[in-house]
């Protein structure tokens, strides 16, 4: 079934957002929403960390320094923000400008990493094959252009070059202005590989797209990113299994509120590539071709863990 803009949308395309949340009969104030009220456990979900989370940032605290880099390239874009998260309490809001491409990003390192610039926040010692990351996402009422491209990641980085041997992108289908293409409404896994079969590693910088080795895509099932579900939190996570050596057993998959929405399985990641584990994820605001409009979006209660995190 097409997913299209309904017939308010299509009006509104190129008008302000607030003038798009008046047509399509939402509240454009900032803050949380209804789905979870003030005395919500997600407000301070770090104060009781599980024992398998290698990090929770529910932005209640001042945690950007513990990221090895924190981008805001407005000076007001990506910032830490009260009354925008969860229940109202604090996250990190993104503000498009209309044709802006890069909004900002946060960069988390975790275990053994190639060099100091990739500054972990455990002891730095574990080589993790096995990761779940799960992050509160919001786009604001009245959204508009389809998911904005890039989203997160997680990364093998092995050296210091920033070369990789397994990228696992989840991110939305080409959010071009023209209309035709349906997957920006939706998130995808799209995985690759810095190393060819045998696991000797190829790459040797970053996004080394002459190097990488591309697994395939599979589509989400939620159009998340479309007029029905802009405007509320949800609840997205993800999970990244590497390959055993000499087998194709790798899995990537994501559940949206706790709904397995995506997942593929038999990949062969790396080969017999065994120098790092994952030691990277990032949460993105990239628009490839620009956001069509200013708006915004919200990020909150970042975990990663060893084990499934779930939804509260």
């Amino acid at each position: 079934m097409r997913i299209g803009r309904p017939p308010a949308q299509r009006v509104a395309w190129y008008l302000t957002p607030l003038v798009v949340c008046v047509l399509a009969a939402f509240s454009c104030g900032e803050g949380g929403d209804e789905l979870y009220g003030p005395e919500s456990d997600l407000v301070n979900e770090c104060a009781n960390p599980a024992a398998a989370w290698i990090w929770c940032d529910d932005f209640e605290q001042d945690r950007l320094d513990s990221y090895f880099e924190y981008g805001d390239p407005g000076g007001d874009g990506f910032v830490r923000a009260n009354g925008v998260g969860v229940a109202d309490s604090y996250a990190m809001r993104v503000r498009f400008a209309a044709d802006q491409v890069s909004a900002g990003g946060l960069k988390l390192a975790f275990g053994r990493t190639p060099g100091p610039y990739f500054r972990p926040v455990d002891d730095g010692t574990a080589d993790y094959r096995d990761v779940y990351w799960r992050m509160y996402l919001k786009h604001q009422a009245g959204w508009t252009g389809g998911g904005g491209d890039k989203l997160s990641r997680a990364i093998v980085f092995a050296g210091d070059e920033w070369s990789e041997a397994a990228i696992a992108h989840i991110w939305s289908g080409n959010s071009s202005r023209d209309g035709t293409n349906e997957s920006r409404y939706y998130l995808l896994l799209d995985p690759a590989s810095g190393t060819d079969e045998a696991g000797n590693l190829q790459t040797t910088r970053y996004n080394d797209f002459d190097n990488l080795r591309w697994l395939g895509i599979e589509q989400g099932a939620t159009p998340l990113f479309d007029w029905d579900h802009v405007g509320r939190w949800y609840c997205v996570e993800a999970h990244v299994r590497l390959n055993d050596s000499g087998a194709a057993n790798g899995v990537f998959e994501f559940w949206i509120d706790d709904a397995l929405e995506a997942r593929k399985s038999g990949m062969n990641w790396l080969g017999a590539y065994d120098a790092y584990g994952i030691n990277a994820i990032f949460f993105e605001n990239y628009w490839n071709s620009g956001s069509p409009v200013a708006q915004q979006r919200y990020f909150d209660n970042i975990v990663v863990s060893t084990e499934k995190i779930g939804c509260r």
